[in-house]
């Protein structure tokens, strides 16, 4: 809740942002920063340089959880 009893929106839960850090990467796949880097590192989670910023796009969780799920199905 904000100073006038309202309740707010975390910035990760923000439906338009077009990219996020790693930490509000981390918290829509409720995982922790370390391993959030550690799937950008290995490149199972698309991420992008802005100047010396790390960003991930807002759609690259879900599109790993899908990718994760589809290999579940097939496996």
């Amino acid at each position: 809740m904000d100073d006038h009893g309202t309740l707010t929106t975390p910035a990760d839960d923000d439906s338009t942002l077009v990219l996020l850090t790693v930490e509000e990467a981390a918290r829509r796949l409720r995982i922790g920063r370390t391993t959030c880097f550690a799937l950008i590192r290995t490149g199972e989670l698309e991420s992008i340089d802005v100047g010396r910023l790390r960003r991930v796009p807002a759609d690259a969780p879900a599109e790993y959880v899908a990718r994760r799920r589809a290999a579940k199905r097939a496996a």
